[in-house]
């Protein structure tokens, strides 16, 4: 029994080095310009699958490029800096955590140098300067509005952590709506009537309204729109404070005229690519076969990336909770030391187990991803990260499971064991836990399907799995609902194929006696019904 413990002790002190070796100290290479943005705003930036119109590889996915106008302003701020530009594809939320975190050099998506921000990280001189509208529906009651006044008990949003969100306030009477996440989510809202419109830059607004016909972009005149500072409407570079690049990044936009950044513009709204080219009939169908036939490869790796953190996840998840499952059910060793150390690592699993199975997922990801970075100055690898994050939610939950399990099984057969002279150990090994994997085989499926779904959260560090390829390609194409329609159809194939798959191996664990228990039952219960 004390062999047991010190083993199981051990297993659990070796997973936790185990994770702390996962880490890498990786810091930015001095040959790479390490570049953050979302990859779906147009036409600032965009994702495509082929290098078409000076696209680059987006860092980690293959077949997955970044086209537009911030991908053309961050060629040329590399080369003149004598480095290869890398673009790393990162959600809003995360372009300044992972900043500050050493894992970009830069950030260009579309900033604004505002004070707010300013006090987080330092700027460049503007690279573009543009103008407020508002996109509203072409069919809606605020079509033809020329003022802010116009928009009088209209329902309006800006995006999340943005200017663009406080000018709001300006219009008279406004139905100010809670700030969204992204762009791809007000078109959504305006799409369904949810919101009547939402406050753009205009470059955006003129690629909304160009590939969405049915939206239209309110462009004001002069003192008929919203009012806003220099730095508010202009879009620069952010850097680390105190980046010794910021000042040869200047040097390098000052290079750049004013004509030049107007036509580099232009093309990016002319090359923006749409759902459906100008030559096809526009309808459902055929919206369907363009987004499958423009991104369908990258909804494949998105959904071998969802499986592959989902399955592995499960198993060392499983695996967790096991370990912690079984420690927590040992009797107190009659060792001073030994019984010490338990009473320490049933606190500390204990805390574990609270503070995973009480926080979301999504906040766990991105206390872990860019807290750790920011203050132990370790980088993990995307995918690493997921699979750790995900691991260990699950071993927070399985292992609750799994001592349920345990407790479930009648006491009548830990007093026979200990009759016949086994161990703690051995009842565990030989009695109990056969029992407790059958029974708990149901929540392990359920976990893995869980897990299949939850791993969408992790859009929020940028992990490239289905759901954040889908959020890509919705960015980029507009088409929100046929793009969601497929990625939705493809999560269900794969929660439908693994339940399925788990409902065999139940099966097969079970043996021939299953069925010969359920055809008993059902004739049974025919001859109940003749007797009657």
């Amino acid at each position: 029994m004390k062999r047991k413990g010190s083993m199981l002790l051990w297993l659990l002190i070796g997973l936790f080095t185990m994770t702390i070796n996962g880490f890498a100290d990786e810091k930015t290479p001095e040959n790479e310009f390490r570049v953050g943005m979302e990859t779906a705003y147009a036409p600032f930036n965009w994702t495509q699958t082929t290098d078409a119109n000076g696209a680059v590889l987006k860092n980690g996915e293959k077949g997955a490029y970044a086209g537009g106008y911030d991908v053309e302003m961050a060629k040329k701020i590399a080369d003149g800096l004598g480095k290869d530009l890398v673009v790393v594809p990162i959600q809003w939320d995360g372009l300044v955590p992972a900043l500050k975190s050493g894992k970009i050099d830069a950030i260009i998506a579309g900033m604004s140098p505002t004070e707010e921000r300013r006090k987080e990280i330092d700027f460049t001189e503007p690279y573009y300067e543009s103008d407020l509208v508002i996109v509203t529906q072409k069919n809606s009651d605020y079509a033809d509005a020329q003022t802010l006044d116009d928009f009088k008990g209209a329902k309006i949003t800006a995006q999340l952590n943005t200017f663009h969100y406080t000018v709001i306030d300006q219009i008279p009477d406004v139905d100010k709506q809670q700030a969204m996440k992204d762009f791809s989510a007000m078109r959504v809202a305006l799409a369904s009537q949810t919101i009547d419109g939402y406050v753009s830059e205009r470059p955006e607004g003129v690629t909304a309204s160009n590939v969405n016909k049915e939206l239209k972009m309110i462009e004001f005149e002069d003192g008929n729109g919203f009012e806003t500072q220099a730095e508010d409407v202009q879009v620069a570079v952010g850097m680390r404070k105190n980046d010794p690049d910021v000042q040869k990044t200047n040097e390098i936009l000052a290079t750049i005229p004013q004509e030049e950044r107007v036509k580099i513009m232009d093309e990016a709204v002319a090359n923006q690519p749409s759902a459906t080219s100008e030559e096809e009939e526009p309808s459902l169908l055929q919206d369907f076969k363009t987004i499958i036939k423009q991104y369908g490869t990258l909804f494949l790796k998105g959904a071998g990336t969802t499986l592959l953190i989902a399955i592995i996840s499960t198993v060392v998840g499983v695996l967790i909770g096991l370990l912690v499952g079984v420690f927590r059910t040992l009797p107190k060793s009659e060792n001073v030391v030994l019984n010490f150390l338990q009473k320490v690592m049933n606190l500390l699993l204990t805390i574990y187990i609270e503070v995973f199975r009480g926080t979301p997922m999504m906040v766990q990801a991105m206390v872990i991803f860019y807290g750790f970075a920011m203050l132990f100055h370790w980088n993990m690898d995307r995918t690493f990260a997921a699979l750790f994050i995900v691991s260990i939610n699950t071993g927070a939950y399985m292992s609750e499971i799994v001592r349920g399990g345990i407790f479930s099984v009648d006491d009548g057969q830990f007093e026979a064991a200990q009759a016949i002279g086994m161990t703690h150990g051995q009842t565990m090994n030989k009695v109990v836990l056969p029992q407790v994997l059958r029974n708990i085989l149901p929540a392990i499926g359920n976990e893995a399907v869980i897990n299949i779904k939850d791993t969408a959260v992790l859009s929020v560090i940028s992990v490239g799995d289905l759901f954040f390829q889908g959020t890509a390609a919705s960015g980029t194409n507009l088409q929100f609902f046929q793009t969601f329609t497929i990625i939705g159809a493809m999560y269900l194939v794969m929660t439908l194929t693994a339940t399925g798959l788990l409902r065999l191996l139940e099966k097969k664990m079970d043996g021939p006696t299953a069925y010969k228990k359920s055809d008993t039952v059902i004739e049974e219960g025919e001859q109940e019904e003749t007797n009657l």
